[in-house]
């Protein structure tokens, strides 16, 4: 059976790819930004506390994608196909 939500899923796996380069950009943001701080309590509060916060953001794509791509499935598993035998399907 074709699916009938191939723009859903098109756009599932471009936010995931994005979310992807986002995680990846701000993994590298956030080693920056440790190097470039001044002193040692500053670099662990940068660990510690911007860390999770940057990758808790650049993370929302994949969640939206993976949303996407649910809702996507859920919809073929229950979409109505009038040709198909009444025994063929679920």
């Amino acid at each position: 059976m074709i699916s009938r939500y191939k723009t859903l899923r098109t756009w599932a796996l471009f936010l995931m790819v994005l979310g992807v380069l986002s995680v990846v950009s701000a993994g590298i943001g956030v080693v920056s930004w440790a190097v470039a701080v001044d002193g040692f309590w500053d670099t662990l509060a940068v660990i510690l506390f911007g860390t999770p916060v940057a990758l808790l953001l650049a993370a929302w794509p994949i969640a939206l994608g993976q949303a996407l791509r649910a809702i996507a499935d859920i919809g073929d598993t229950f979409s109505y196909d009038p040709l198909a035998a009444p025994s063929a399907r679920i």
